[in-house]
């Protein structure tokens, strides 16, 4: 397909990118909805059950990097079959699962789906688009990669209080079908396919180093502390992996991802915002829902339904900052979005068992508006700057960093809030009053957590440049 027939048929190719993208992530966190079901229905413990999210992030912590070999050793449109193919796979037999065991195997195939189409759309943007159109669509991406995760929980909230939580998998089911014949039809390939080196060590130290860190920060959370052996050793062993394989993707004469990404100011300063911002989306997804339900004693779709006018704003939002940034850049709309975050956030570490409902709902509204306005600007801009032939490495790196960053932010705000909450029990005494006051306090000292993150973003996005033109782009 040449390049103006890509350029005309670009809003069909990317609609099927979307709907896929946005089911991967949906089922990032609507399961967290139906752990307390599960329990009673597997017979067993939150730890064991835990590890339905947990192997769902590990798999794609470890996955995500090779992206960028897959997207320049196989075409896009079989990249883009298989994935589909692996999430409807992954869907079907984590909704028939009569065990705990095949459901986790349902929702690691899922995982292995989500992890290649994630890193394939934003190459596929990054290549049909001219540069001066490219935030309006990482705006639509940025519509799912915030809004799905964030909905999940309050459709499978809704499910949960009508069905059984099989329904949360079989309603993906159609949206799946949807996307893999729109991608059949659509879907061409975008990019040239070179004989990349498959490198065994780098696999393995990448599965290592990536896997290992992800794996450490999800048990610390389930622990309640971070000074533990099997942690320590965990995250230890990653950071070790890590450093080889970037030791040994230097030596290479064909990396498998280069590290020459990272020679791009811009590209650095948007990727270290990924990270702060995504840290900050997964700890108060898991957050927020603890306090609704377990302070407000709210039901699970009511407290679902309170954390939605969040998402469906971001989802207009979204859209919106993507035809802003094309039209102003993001040197005055990030600052300014995350002067919005920092204002919610602050409000938020506030909330007692005195606050309303409608107080969660506002802040949690305007948290989200200035994500939208953060978020993807600064991603887009550091993406501009790379030249075409590092797109792959870029997105598979920017991908597995946003990954990782949501596996460290969910783990370290929720062993803040344990450490919290026992050491207040620990001074004032162990009743049930002071159980219940100390998740409170629990709950604040983990939204501190993530008004800090926001904090160090805000004093990053005063280095932003803007990347106007192909200029950058062409730097070798």
């Amino acid at each position: 397909m040449d390049s103006q027939t890509l350029y005309e048929q670009r809003n069909k190719i990317i609609a099927a990118f979307l709907v896929a993208a946005f089911i991967g992530l949906f089922n990032e966190t609507a399961l967290n909805m139906a752990f307390a079901q599960l329990i009673v229905d597997f017979k067993t413990d939150a730890s064991t059950i835990q590890w339905l999210t947990t192997g769902y992030l590990l798999t794609l912590g470890i996955l995500v990097p090779l992206s960028g070999f897959l997207m320049q050793r196989f075409t896009t449109r079989h990249l883009f079959i298989v994935s589909l193919l692996f999430t409807i796979i992954g869907t079907v037999v984590s909704a028939i699962s009569p065990t705990f065991i095949l459901l986790l195997i349902g929702r690691i195939i899922q995982a292995i789906g989500a992890a290649i189409i994630l890193p394939l759309m934003m190459q596929v943007v990054l290549m049909i688009y001219p540069i001066n159109q490219r935030g309006a669509a990482m705006g639509k991406i940025g519509l799912v990669i915030i809004f799905a995760p964030a909905i999940g929980p309050t459709i499978a909230g809704f499910v949960m209080e009508h069905f059984s939580w099989h329904y949360i998998f079989w309603m993906s089911l159609p949206f799946l079908i949807i996307s893999l014949v729109l991608g059949l039809k659509f879907v061409q390939n975008v990019s040239e396919v070179h004989p990349v080196k498959f490198d065994v060590l780098s696999i393995i130290l990448s599965t290592i180093g990536f896997g290992g860190v992800v794996y450490g920060f999800s048990i610390s959370g389930k622990l309640g502390t971070f000074i533990t052996a099997e942690v320590m050793i965990a995250i230890g062993i990653g950071v070790i992996g890590i450093i080889l394989f970037c030791v040994r993707q230097l030596k290479m004469e064909q990396p498998m991802l280069n590290l020459k990404v990272f020679s791009f100011p811009m590209y650095n300063i948007g990727i270290l915002m990924v990270i702060l911002v995504h840290m900050t989306i997964l700890a108060t997804m898991v957050l927020l829902p603890i306090y609704l339900q377990n302070i407000l004693l709210l039901a699970p779709m009511i407290a679902g339904l309170s954390l939605l006018p969040g998402g469906v704003i971001n989802a207009f939002m979204a859209v919106a900052s993507g035809h802003i940034f094309d039209r102003f850049g993001p040197r005055i709309m990030v600052p300014v979005g995350l002067l919005l975050e920092i204002v919610a956030l602050f409000a938020l570490r506030t909330i007692d068992v005195e606050t309303s409902v409608y107080f969660i709902v506002v802040f949690h509204i305007l948290m989200f508006v200035g994500i939208s306005l953060a978020s993807m600007p600064a991603q887009t801009n550091g993406l501009n700057q790379l030249p075409r032939h590092l797109y792959p490495d870029g997105t598979a790196f920017m991908n597995t960093l946003q990954q990782v960053a949501g596996a460290i932010g969910t783990a370290v705000s929720i062993t803040i809030m344990s450490i919290s909450t026992t050491n207040f029990v620990r001074v004032n005494g162990k009743t049930a009053d002071n159980s219940f006051a100390g998740s409170i306090i629990g709950v604040q000292h983990a939204l501190t957590f993530a008004l800090v993150l926001a904090i160090i973003a805000l004093v990053l996005s005063f280095f932003m440049k803007h990347v106007q033109d192909e200029k950058s782009s062409r730097r070798e």
